[in-house]
């Protein structure tokens, strides 16, 4: 399908859509195909993003050139989840060595950061929403360079070529979508208008008043030129005239930032092993700190190995077994996780199985627990970390093999607010703690340091077969509930024998601090509030009688209209071909590509 084609098809599809209710987003369903033998397979969180990676593996490229192909047109089609100006973690399996690597395109904190970058005059937390939105929250981008590094590793066609579905489709504009709209209207009313160059995109004629309706065809011609100069290096935007454009923009009031040219041009990507453990006979491969994703899914999962939870299935007592297993897996990911370079992060230690048999001890059949501490994993003071539901995942497959699994962001909805080269700036390093010690005097692992990742969430998985064969990649956005959203599609996948669709449409189920938030089915409109009733239509929330359950059981429950999971995932048949599943709670799409 032609990028024109798919345009007046995205078109048409909108127009039967306007009926949708006022304040609620309009949810495509998601085109989910099973393939026989191909050249691969790629879901992504919008039609356009997964068309882009198609035709790059049409052409014979390789999981990586479609990537770099997906993430570009991301950045112009859902701005409010990531982009050029965000970070990345990858995770890759190369079948020809039998190796699986992550590349870490987490953006960096300025050489000049101090601990005091999120307080007041009066050494006191900002306001979270007057840190997103400064220009203190921007860290060095590090997604494309991240994508550099790995198509110089895994790429087949020339770099530059990669690029080309997103400049034309920036060129002769793009559909925009119920998501996307529903997001500028809302973040319209805060302080998206603010930044010029913001304002003049994504409201019509420049007028707040106005946000971008469902169906408007947006170009942008500034993001085209970006590519351009990024089709030359990537590092276009790390090194020359963006470079200085993005400093320039951070500088800007109010809160202005401390990033300088010498900040941008010595950040590096980085290439390490993956982070992999087991679960059942299953081999479970992710990104390791500064994420803690990987760590708090594989915990999570560590914890529940014990119960038979494909004896229990999603009932009372498997959703109970769930929740207290990851109450206790976020209690240690909270307090123990940052980026290792700058903190000891005991990472054996918080996945060893005699550690995770004690944990798991401790979970009840009948009784929820009083509390939930953190294990005695050392000294690390109490994270003060809070993290926004933002961000994008997409999987690759292609002809060879090549598998990849990445989750990217740029934090917030529309990151910092603040726009250059006609894409969004990260508002990542709101993403560390914004108080250095806690009520104690401790060091947060997670706290501010010149130079330092900070901490995320991001949780791309690869799971691999008893004989080492793929069985499945996953991941998805959410911020922390990230590792909630994914430890679900693990365990209903595994334990619970569900195909790929099947296990993102599971009730998402997040439990940490004591409490659980959770998607119910048939909650009265007015029950909710703006940012519960953010996510989508009521089908695939927990039934009225499993809640109460777990209510009487003694679960703290907050419910939910919606949780805005965004899920994809690509599963390998026994018999050598692809299925694959999206999230309907956005606006995702399988293409599997012959």
């Amino acid at each position: 399908m032609t990028f024109r084609l798919l345009l007046l098809s995205s078109t048409l599809f909108l127009m039967a859509c306007q009926a949708a209710a006022d304040g609620d987003p309009i949810i495509e369903e998601a085109p989910v195909q099973t393939m026989g033998q191909s050249m691969g397979m790629v879901a992504a969180a919008n039609p356009y993003a997964a068309e882009a990676g198609a035709e790059v593996l049409r052409a014979g490229g390789s999981a990586v050139d479609a990537a770099v192909a997906v993430q570009t047109v991301l950045g112009l089609v859902e701005p409010q989840s990531s982009g050029l100006g965000g970070g990345a973690f990858m995770v890759l399996h190369d079948p020809k060595t039998n190796a699986t690597w992550t590349y870490d395109g987490r953006e960096t904190a300025p050489s000049a950061a101090t601990s005091a970058l999120f307080l007041n005059e009066d050494g006191q937390p900002l306001r979270y929403f007057d840190g997103i939105a400064s220009g203190r929250s921007t860290g060095a981008p590090g997604a494309i360079a991240m994508l550099g590094l790995a198509h110089a590793d895994y790429g087949t066609l020339p770099w530059a070529d990669n690029l080309n579905p997103a400049i034309e489709l920036a060129e002769d504009g793009f559909v925009v979508s119920p998501r996307m709209a529903d997001l500028v209207a809302r973040m319209g009313k805060l302080v998206l208008p603010r930044d010029d160059n913001a304002r003049a995109y994504f409201f019509v004629n420049g007028d707040p008043s106005q946000p971008l309706p469902a169906g408007f065809v947006r170009d942008n011609p500034a993001y085209a030129d970006s590519l351009r100069a990024i089709q030359l290096s990537p590092r276009a935007l790390l090194e020359g005239p963006i470079a200085q454009s993005i400093i320039d923009k951070t500088r800007e009031a109010p809160l202005p930032g401390a990033l300088t040219l010498a900040d941008m041009a010595n950040y590096q990507p980085i290439k390490k092993p993956a982070l992999c453990s087991t679960y059942r006979d299953y081999r479970l491969c992710s990104a390791p700190p500064p994420s803690s994703g990987g760590v708090g899914v594989q915990a999570i999962l560590g914890l529940l190995e014990p119960f038979k939870m494909a004896e229990v299935g999603p009932s009372i007592e498997g959703w109970h077994y769930f929740i207290e297993a990851s109450q206790l897996a976020y209690a240690d990911r909270d307090q123990y996780v940052g980026d290792p370079d700058f903190v000891s992060v005991p990472v054996k230690d918080m996945l060893d199985k005699g550690y995770l048999a004690g944990r798991s001890g401790l979970i009840k059949s009948k009784a929820v627990l009083a509390d939930y501490p953190a294990g005695d994993l050392g000294p690390a003071g109490t994270d003060a970390t809070a993290e926004v539901p933002g961000t994008s995942h997409f999987t690759v497959v292609d002809k060879t093999g090549l598998v990849v699994s990445m989750t990217t962001t740029v934090e917030a909805p529309f990151g910092s607010q603040r726009m250059v080269g006609g894409f969004m700036l990260n508002n990542e390093l709101t993403d560390f703690s914004f108080r250095p010690v806690d009520g104690q005097g401790r060091a947060v692992a997670n706290r501010v340091q010149p130079g330092k990742r900070p901490r995320s969430s991001m949780a791309p998985h690869i799971v691999f077969n008893p004989d080492g064969s793929l069985a499945f990649t996953t991941g998805s956005p959410g911020g922390n509930a990230i590792l909630a959203y994914t430890a679900k599609s693990i365990v209903g996948m595994i334990d619970w024998g569900l195909d790929p669709q099947a296990a993102i449409e599971l009730p998402n189920v997040i439990a940490r601090n004591g409490t659980v938030r959770l998607e119910a089915k048939d909650l009265p409109e007015e029950d909710t509030d703006e940012v519960q009733r953010a996510g989508p239509a009521q089908e695939f929330g927990l039934s009225s009688d499993i809640i109460e359950g777990l209510e009487t059981l003694g679960h703290d429950v907050v419910r939910s209209r919606g949780e805005i999971s965004g899920l994809h995932i690509i599963r390998l048949l026994p018999d050598g071909t692809l299925d694959g599943g999206a999230d309907p709670r956005r606006e995702g799409a399988v293409i599997a590509v012959k």
